[in-house]
């Protein structure tokens, strides 16, 4: 009996709560506007113009200049390095070994296609050695 009485109940609750939520819904469907220039597209209105106080203007980002360490070999690594990457790349690395310098030459060379003679390779190799490794590093 129970059972019966709570079925009934549920029964008129469902239809009258889906009721309620369809009224509301029509009604915030009834307060857009659906005339058909106006189907599809998105209206907004015109921006306000800009008083002469409002306005904001960036200044030029600073540009700082990379320099490598004066020794005999900058030039070389300066030219044949900035060929494909700003010298920058040698100056923001950590300090590295002398051995992982070599490394990194030669890899530029074989992996990467930097078209640098051996001999300037040796003296760039010998420059990063002497003054951005752990040892050296200002």
């Amino acid at each position: 009996m129970r059972s019966t009485r709570l079925r009934f109940a549920f029964s008129l609750f469902v239809p009258l709560a889906c009721a309620a939520i369809l009224a509301a819904r029509m009604e915030d469907l009834r307060a857009g506007s659906y005339a058909p220039d106006s189907l599809g597209s998105i209206t907004q209105s015109a921006p306000t113009s800009n008083e002469e106080e409002s306005r904001y203007e960036v200044p030029a980002y600073p540009a700082f200049p990379v320099q490598l360490a004066d020794g005999s070999g900058r030039g070389e690594t300066q030219i044949s390095c900035g060929t494909c990457h700003t010298v920058g790349y040698i100056t923001m690395q950590p300090p590295l070994p002398a051995a992982v310098w070599d490394t990194e030459v030669h890899k530029m060379i074989k992996t990467y296609g930097a078209q640098i003679s051996d001999s300037d390779a040796q003296k760039i190799i010998q420059y990063l050695q002497a003054h951005y490794t752990p040892e050296t590093r200002k």
